[in-house]
């Protein structure tokens, strides 16, 4: 029942005429799906990571710079992010791994990473620096770029699908086994002959992976890209707050919490145009869920159905 809606309210917006609507609707999309990718690692295997971003600027700068330095067309970024997106996150999970941190130490680690790829990208002649990068204006499916956004939002539906496969792959596999298992108790779980470095590893990979799809998805929607935006704080947040709200390790939960945060959003700034007042609700908002729901939305819907 509660796939049937979500699909049935998935392609709603393939039919509205209006296309601030369809933006907004992508823009939810989107939020889901990085959910989802930082719901992988975080919320399935425990590793709570504060500088998702990182992946997310690795895929963005990634097809920026093939893009415009050397002409590579923008499809084949979005392979060539998932790899570079991997690669760095196999990177710093074997680093931080080997060297056993796990936890706060995990999360501080990953936003350090996340804040020296910024003072890099910031600091290198080929990212452009603070100016950024600009993606040359090419409308047409073969450049990637499309005036539609019912478009752009085809893309990220299709991405958000993928990830939420692999959520689903992940609760009924072998390998989600393991990562659950480490979730609970690492020292259980090695003493079962789990390999903690390996696994965790794996997982921050294809989390890493997926996140650099969005990156690169965003700089070929907005055609720019600076190191703010790519390794900002703000993107990390927001991941794990739709991951938290909606329920981390569920499958649905980062659907129904980019929704949720989404709707208070727009709300919010429909009533309220006061700066900062939008990222105090979701402030306010996650405490109310931390509180009354641990589980997330998603622990609501299992105890509405049981009951």
């Amino acid at each position: 029942m509660k796939a049937v809606a979500l699909v049935v309210l998935a392609l709603v917006p393939f039919a509205l005429p209006s296309q601030s609507m369809v933006n907004i609707a992508m823009l939810t999309a989107f939020s889901a799906f990085i959910g989802q990718c930082w719901n992988i690692s975080g919320g399935f295997g425990g590793l709570t990571s504060f500088g998702h971003a990182v992946f997310f600027g690795t895929g963005a700068y990634a097809v920026a710079i093939l893009q415009t330095r050397y002409g590579l067309n923008p499809w084949l970024g979005l392979p060539v992010g998932f790899v570079a997106g991997g690669l760095v996150g196999a990177a710093i999970g074997a680093a931080s791994f080997r060297a056993g941190l796990r936890g706060s130490y995990f999360a501080l680690v990953t936003l350090a990473f996340a804040e020296v790829f910024r003072i890099l990208s910031n600091s290198l002649d080929f990212t452009r620096g603070g100016l950024g990068i600009n993606i040359p204006l090419g409308m047409g499916v073969g450049n990637f770029q499309f005036a539609d956004r019912r478009a752009t939002y085809a893309v990220v539906l299709g991405l958000l699908v993928l990830a939420t496969l692999c959520a689903a792959w992940l609760r009924r596999s072998r390998f989600g086994a393991r990562l659950a298992a480490l979730r609970e108790n690492e020292d259980a779980a090695q003493a079962l002959g789990v390999d903690l470095v390996r696994t965790k590893t794996l997982a921050l990979a294809l989390s890493g992976g997926l996140t650099a799809l969005a990156g690169v998805v965003y700089t070929q929607t907005y055609l720019y890209i600076d190191p703010t935006i790519a390794f900002g704080s703000e993107r990390s947040v927001e991941m794990l707050l739709v991951a938290m709200i909606g329920g981390a390790g569920t499958v649905w939960g980062p659907i129904l919490g980019a929704v949720a945060l989404h709707i208070v959003a727009d709300v919010s700034r429909s009533f309220i145009s006061t700066p900062g007042f939008a990222p105090m609700l979701y402030g306010v908002v996650l405490l109310v869920i931390i509180g009354v729901l641990p589980q997330g939305m998603a622990g609501l819907w299992e105890r509405l159905r049981r009951a």
